[in-house]
């Protein structure tokens, strides 16, 4: 057994350094490309911002020209000394451009017009380098020759295409070479991250090469195990009140030995039960907000038009403003888009996806953490809590509440290799609906230490 290990990773680092020996940049020198790379101005942006940028595209398969599109963003201070973090979206197929990036930890967000920006000030390029991927293939802007494997995504290729991104994509940048890694995502990126972990593992094994020097891995309301993703979504239903009595027992009868992604005949009838019985309610956040704006209407963009904010005020509506802006021409030319290789029509969320593993946490000597919005239905707090009891970890500190500000921020618990953090009154994006807490979250995580504590000068009056 151990034999046919060493052989498949043997294989796998010989396909790798096939793809990266291969000329298939977009110029023969990639520091060359990096300077072409350099975003000079965008649309929309009217203030000025000190910091570099940098967008395009990464070839991972030159038989099928299979490419993924990036967006890079440098520390606001000191981007030498910072760590790199790669952000992961999931969907599967959502672009990490338009939520991670537009709407979530990015340094620019969209305003209701559409065409115009405004600076986000919870970005968590303030304490990192920040790097956005489009994938699997198919996903936002990243593209390939061959129809056919948008048909074909799966959790394996996925990992080895972003592997292979990654190398050439250090290649580009050798200044960060060598840098503290962290991977970051939420949603299905609970199995994009985990495997690309192990395949950066593996492949530091097999070839002793160290230009990505990973030290950690961040998932939120993470899809881990359907099981035990669906006995948590039926509890948190039931328990908020959100579905009756009866649609809870079938729920739990017809839907928790189902894939997510692949569901039964049964399970959807419930499902669509499920859904009249929660009514018009944003199942990401349930306490927040519901879109109801035509953001495509002219006369509608006029009339809710606004410059942006910096509070924590939430907006329903912004995937829509990023449907409109990164479908601009003049946008698409700033972030060096190929306009032979752009979609069509420019879409947050469209790849299709067939290929599912089941992935493990304990998988990768290094550090991780699982984080909760407590408000989300999609893969809410409880799901994440059976998956973590499931990989029987010893409990390495008590649960308690942690605090921001001298107000609960939410409850955290660390196990022998993993921490866990929930985020008070957050949704299925933490960062969209508690800005200011997922960025405490984020430089907790960086920094190894265990979420904040109740400052001893604040005492009941």
């Amino acid at each position: 057994m151990k034999r046919w290990v060493l052989f498949l990773n043997l294989l796998l680092f010989f396909l790798i350094k096939f793809q990266c020996g291969n000329s298939n940049n977009i110029t023969s020198n990639p520091i060359d490309q990096q300077q072409k790379d350099r975003v000079l101005e965008l649309p929309g942006l009217s203030v000025n911002v000190n910091f570099s940028h940098y967008s395009g595209y990464v070839r991972v398969n030159e038989k099928s020209k299979r490419t993924l599109f990036y967006w890079f963003f440098e520390a606001v201070e000191e981007p030498f000394s910072k760590p790199i973090v790669l952000w992961l979206q999931g969907g599967p197929g959502c672009s990490s451009i338009a939520l991670g990036e537009a709407e979530e930890i990015g340094p620019f967000h969209v305003n209701a017009d559409g065409k115009s920006l405004y600076v986000n000030p919870y970005s968590w390029n303030q304490v990192a380098n920040i790097l956005f991927l489009d994938s699997p293939v198919g996903t936002g802007f990243s593209y390939t020759n061959d129809p056919s494997e948008l048909l074909t995504n799966g959790d394996q290729r996925t990992a080895d295409d972003s592997l292979v991104f990654l190398l050439k994509w250090f290649e580009r940048f050798p200044q960060y070479k060598g840098r503290d890694f962290y991977i970051t995502g939420e949603s299905y990126a609970g199995h994009f991250i985990p495997q690309l972990a192990q395949a950066i593992v593996r492949y530091k094994w097999s070839a002793q090469e160290s230009s990505i020097n990973l030290k950690g891995y961040m998932v939120g309301n993470a899809l881990t195990d359907d099981f035990n993703d669906h006995s948590g979504v039926s509890e948190f239903l039931w328990s908020t009140g959100l579905i009756s009595d009866q649609t809870y027992k079938l729920r739990k009868i017809y839907c928790h030995h189902v894939s997510f992604l692949h569901s039964s005949d049964d399970c959807k009838k419930i499902s669509d039960v499920v859904s009249t019985e929660l009514g018009k309610i944003d199942i990401y956040s349930i306490y927040t907000p519901f879109c109801t704006r035509n953001v495509s209407d002219s006369d509608s963009l006029k009339r809710f038009k606004n410059n942006g904010s910096n509070n924590e005020k939430y907006d329903p509506c912004t995937r829509q403003y990023s449907s409109i802006y990164f479908n601009l021409p003049a946008v698409q030319k700033a972030l060096h888009v190929n306009p032979e290789a752009a979609p069509p029509k420019w879409e947050a969320c469209r790849a299709s996806y067939l290929d599912v593993q089941v992935v493990c946490a304990t998988d990768d000597p290094v550090y991780s953490m699982f984080d909760s919005g407590d408000t989300d239905t999609v893969i809410p707090v409880t799901s994440t809590r059976y998956n973590i009891d499931a990989l029987g970890l010893p409990p390495a500190s008590p649960w308690r509440p942690w605090y921001d500000d001298g107000q609960v921020g939410g409850w955290t618990q660390q196990f022998t290799g993993l921490n866990f953090v929930t985020v008070r009154g957050a949704g299925h994006e933490i960062p969209r609906t508690r800005p200011k807490l997922g960025l405490v979250l984020f430089k907790s995580f960086l920094s190894g230490s265990p979420m904040p504590s109740l400052s001893p000068r604040i005492t009941d009056s």
